[in-house]
């Protein structure tokens, strides 16, 4: 059965032996097979085998290999090729095994311990001189085969031949642009030649339309969609160490010329004619150019009209115009390839008047020195008739008179070096051309140039220094090079490099972010060590590096705070109600101390603006009030230490109401005023008391002293028995404090005193339980109306009176006695 079945199959023969062979399998399957034995009472059990058979040939180690042969020798390696054998043992070869016999020796020796399964080695590191001889075994699954037949023997040199090279191309090609060329041939030496590709002396170098291929026989250059810069001289080389041979080739791509190169020049102008003339075109296509067209076209029409497509010159006559009319002129290149694009004048009208010539362009100034400057020009319209001579004037820029710059004719030349100059003046120039109709407009004036010298780079900073540095930063500082090139130093360039690196890092990109001989490098490792070089910067370009002398380790400066303190914090502070005050200080330390406002050791208010700087602090409190005043405190503080500094603040305003307002005395026409100073006198002295009063039957205070300096003051003029309110204030030079005002009215009337004693008391009669009293007025009532008198009694012997009752006559019956 198959091994990946279940079903046994029966063989077809009955076997009488003890063997048998099996018919019909399928090669690569594999089987099982089981036996019984039978006789003629019947079968017996089976046997079956244990492990599967796989159906194949029988395997052995493969034939020896075929064909080795020695392909290159050199003084110290063999490369050696050879084809499989002809028969591999009935199994794929698995490796092959070369060996080496040094002639005058025995054995042979295996060359690598590595499997090789490609049929080509070089076997290296051999001696110059020595003869070895080789052979070749294959290997598969079973073993080692047979060995090849030996190599003849080979001696370890150098095979040297001349190099060979035999071209397929001629001296010359011409070439169509866009269209591929390639140079091909084929060549031959040992050792093997290098191959080099040259154009015009450059090495030709692959790229996108550039293709280069060179096998150990041939050898291509093709380039692809040629274009006119393809033309040259191509030259091959084929070189080894016993010579070298050369092949060379003109490539002329060839195209339709370019345009022709303009201006087109009016060289005669008359009313029915024009004499025009041009330059060849800069490129002729590589080709001769065979002749020009020429076209017109008057500037009124659309249409133009040919004149000659057979001139071979740069001039052409146009004829056939019209007088006064305008027109353009069209000119075309042709050689053999094609009709360049055209070269089209500007407009021209037809007409026999000739005119002095147009002003030249605005002139360029080249080469200024301080003392002279070259102008050049364009050359203009000449009018006509051929310019004679060229005027250069100039003029300082404030000036507004114009001088020639010389009293020599100038031509034909567009350019003149205008002497004499004054050094650090502002000049302009400008350009009249001449002809012999008389002299054109001037040119537009030039661009205001400075009679300097040239501006040369400057020299390098001086003294680079570190001046102080942080946990992150390094603040440099240098001189001004000593030599700016006479040209303004636009800024300086800073960079650092860490130290052990090859690399300087820009610590600033432009040279103008730093104008100043001053800058910080920030963004730094703090405990790495750098190196610092700066540049200064000019028109002209950077100077060479200044380098800080010593590398700077980056890590904070302790330096204790210091505190210089500006002068509104050097005294006492005074400060008018409603202005600003500002309390501010120049700050030190390193690392910068933390900054603390404090007043009466409390925070500050928070109307208070605090400013802080990397060079000090300010405190700013607008339309102070009188509660702004105080001591005010700064403290700075940093790992070094700390400082603190005070000062009073006085805000000077109105002073405050007075105190203990007190009436007394009163009479009917006055009374006495009495009150204590404020307690707050607003920082300035008081000058003065204001004293009013007003009937409360009136909305209007009336004053009655204003200049009182005393604390008190008699009110007199009263009206008897009017009620009134009292008020004061107090003033300093701000201004008037608040009122202080009576809390109720007083009456404006006498004082009243108690009455005097009833006079001739005695009883008109006694009774056992009761006595009848009666008396007279006392002298005195006190000031007002008696209103009633109180009896009292007392025992004989006794120390207190007793009251009774209060009567309002002038007699009482004294009851329960």
């Amino acid at each position: 059965r198959e091994s990946d079945h279940r079903a046994w199959t029966p063989v077809t023969y009955t076997v009488t032996r003890q063997n048998a062979t099996i018919q019909g399998l399928i090669q690569g399957k594999a089987y099982f097979f089981r036996i019984a034995a039978e006789n003629i009472i019947g079968m017996g059990p089976f046997t079956e085998t244990t492990k599967e058979i796989l159906i194949r040939d029988p395997i052995t180690v493969p034939d020896r290999p075929e064909d080795l042969e020695v392909k290159a020798v050199t003084k110290n390696s063999v490369t050696l090729t050879w084809n499989p054998p002809k028969y591999n043992g009935g199994s794929d070869i698995t490796m092959y095994v070369l060996e080496s016999r040094l002639i005058g020796k025995d054995k042979f020796h295996r060359v690598t311990k590595e499997k090789m399964l490609d049929r080509k080695f070089t076997v290296e590191g051999l001696k110059e001189g020595d003869t070895y001889e080789y052979r070749v075994s294959a290997c598969n699954i079973v073993g080692q085969g047979k060995p090849s037949f030996c190599t003849k023997p080979i001696t370890c040199k150098d095979e040297l031949a001349p190099p060979t090279l035999d071209l397929d191309f001629r001296d010359k090609l011409i070439v169509r642009v866009g269209e591929a060329f390639s140079l091909t041939g084929r060549y031959s030496g040992k050792p093997a030649p290098k191959v080099t590709w040259l154009k015009d002396d450059n090495v030709l170098k692959e790229d996108d339309r550039i293709k280069i291929k060179t096998t150990p026989t041939t050898l291509c250059l093709g380039i692809l969609k040629s274009v006119r810069e393809d033309t040259g001289k191509y030259c091959v080389t084929v070189e080894n160490s016993t010579g070298s041979r050369k092949g060379f080739c003109q490539v002329n791509v060839v195209d339709r010329p370019s345009p022709p190169v303009g201006p087109v020049i009016f060289d005669e102008v008359f009313k029915d004619y024009m004499v025009v003339s041009w330059k060849p075109p800069l490129d002729d296509g590589g080709s001769e150019i065979t002749n020009y067209i020429i076209e017109k076209k008057d500037t009124h029409k659309d249409l133009w009209m040919p004149v000659t497509s057979s001139t071979v010159k740069t001039t052409c006559k146009i004829p056939k115009l019209l007088e006064g009319r305008e027109y353009q002129i069209r000119i075309y290149a042709e050689n053999l390839y094609g009709i360049s694009d055209p070269l089209i004048s500007d407009e021209m009208k037809a007409k026999d008047r000739f005119r002095v010539p147009d002003a030249p362009e605005q002139p360029i100034i080249k080469d200024v020195t301080k003392d002279s400057a070259v102008v050049v020009w364009n050359k203009p319209y000449d009018g006509g008739k051929p310019i004679t001579n060229y005027i250069v004037e100039k003029k300082e820029t404030m000036a507004t008179r114009w001088v020639k710059a010389t009293k020599d004719p100038i031509f034909p030349g567009t350019k003149f070096k205008v002497p004499d100059l004054l050094e650090g003046c502002q000049y302009e120039f400008r350009v009249s051309a001449e002809n012999e109709i008389g002299v054109g407009d001037p040119s537009p004036p030039s661009k205001p140039i400075f009679a300097r010298d040239p501006i040369a780079k400057p020299s390098p900073p001086v003294n680079p220094e570190a001046v102080d540095k942080t946990k992150n930063s390094v603040d440099l500082s240098w001189q001004p090079p000593r030599h700016d090139g006479n040209g303004k130093i636009i800024g300086y360039l800073i960079e650092y490099q860490k130290v052990g690196d090859e690399e300087w890092k820009q610590a600033n990109l432009t040279a103008d972010s730093c104008p100043e001989t001053n800058y910080k490098v920030t963004g730094l490792t703090e405990g790495l060590t750098y190196k610092f070089r700066v540049k200064a910067v000019n028109a002209a370009g950077e100077s060479d590096p200044a380098h800080v002398p010593d590398p700077v380790e980056v890590k904070d400066r302790l330096e204790p705070p210091e505190l210089i303190l500006d002068a509104n914090m050097a005294r006492e502070q005074h400060v008018k109600a409603g202005d600003t005050l500002r309390l501010s200080a120049v700050i030190k330390g390193v690392p910068f101390p933390k900054v603390t406002w404090k007043k009466e050791d409390r925070e500050v208010s928070p109307k208070a603006d605090i400013e802080v700087t990397g060079v000090g602090s300010k405190l700013e409190i607008r339309n102070t009030v009188h509660e702004d005043g105080g001591m005010y405190s700064l403290t700075v503080e940093n790992p070094a230490g700390s400082k603190t500094v005070s000062v009073k603040v006085v805000v000077l305003d109105k002073p405050g109401p007075p105190r203990n307002l007190n009436i007394s005395d009163v009479r009917s026409d006055s009374c006495y005023i009495t009150w204590m100073e404020p307690e707050d006198d607003g920082g300035s002295v008081i000058t003065n008391y204001v004293v009013e009063r007003k009937d409360v039957a009136s909305a209007q205070w009336v004053a009655i002293s204003s200049s009182s300096k005393k604390r008190s003051h008699m009110a007199k003029y009263l009206m008897e028995g009017t009620q009134y309110l009292f008020r004061v204030a107090a003033e300093n030079q701000y201004g008037r404090g608040p009122y202080v005002e009576t809390l109720k009215p007083i009456k404006a009337i006498d004082p009243l005193h108690p009455p005097g004693p009833p006079k001739n008391l005695h009883h008109v009669d006694v009774d056992k339980t009761e006595v009848s009293l009666v008396w007279n007025r006392p002298d005195r009532d006190g000031g007002a109306e008696i209103t009633g008198y109180l009896v009292e009694y007392q025992e004989d012997g006794a120390d207190e009176w007793t009251k009774f009752q209060t009567v309002p006559m002038l007699d009482c019956v004294v009851t329960g006695l």
